[in-house]
């Protein structure tokens, strides 16, 4: 019964957060150049702010693609921002979608149940083309910092 209990709670959670939705759809997996280009834009503007991070970006299937650490930057950081990118790939939302539902307590905090979930922010999907190609992953500041560098390294992909 706990079990699914927890299944209901997460199922109702999912019906209710995120701009992206269960629908979109996987695409094919982000290419390494991609890849390159959501980290080192993430890692730009964490040098700008003298932030020391890792960054980690996933492809569609949640298969590690790169994982750079900064100089300086905690060792903890690394597991952290691999998970966030994994969390995000493998439920086709931000991993704050998980913080915020957290946050609000009640049924809820039955998500702290469910396998993978990540609830910092900092773990973003990579979508191009209205479909899932991977996930970016982001850890070392504070979580809203680390969504923010997420978002810029993301970004870059769409610059021309």
């Amino acid at each position: 019964m706990k079990i699914i209990a927890i299944l209901f709670a997460y199922m109702s959670f999912l019906s209710q957060t995120s701009a992206q939705t269960p629908s979109t759809p996987y695409g094919a997996p982000i290419t390494l150049e991609q890849a390159k280009k959501v980290a080192t834009a993430a890692q730009d503007e964490a040098r700008k702010n003298h932030w020391f991070v890792v960054v980690s970006v996933v492809d569609s299937g949640g298969h590690l693609v790169l994982l750079e650490r900064m100089d300086n930057t905690q060792f903890a950081s690394v597991e952290v921002s691999r998970e966030k990118a994994t969390c995000a790939a493998a439920f086709r939302r931000p991993t704050k979608s998980f913080q915020d539902a957290l946050q609000a307590g009640g049924e809820a905090l039955r998500l702290l149940q469910v396998r993978g979930v990540v609830a910092v922010e900092g773990g973003l999907p990579i979508i191009v083309d209205g479909k899932i190609i991977g996930a970016v992953g982001v850890s070392g500041a504070t979580s809203a910092q680390d969504g923010q560098m997420a978002q810029i390294g993301i970004s870059a992909l769409s610059a021309k």
